[in-house]
């Protein structure tokens, strides 16, 4: 191989693992704003059965 080729085949598996990376990130950051969806729901369905039983 040429010094070129490996060049090539370098900057192919840093921009792989970047894409990858990135990917990755963006589930997990999707996730985390779920799971804090998830849990106002829930603290604002506990406010509601905290109101409907004091009446």
């Amino acid at each position: 191989m040429r010094k070129s080729s490996h060049a090539s085949a370098g900057l192919v598996a840093v921009l792989l693992a970047l894409t990858l990376g990135l990917t990755s990130c963006g589930n997990t950051i999707r996730g985390v704003g779920a799971d804090l969806g998830n849990a106002v729901d829930a603290t604002q369905d506990a406010g509601r059965s905290v109101v409907n039983s004091v009446r």
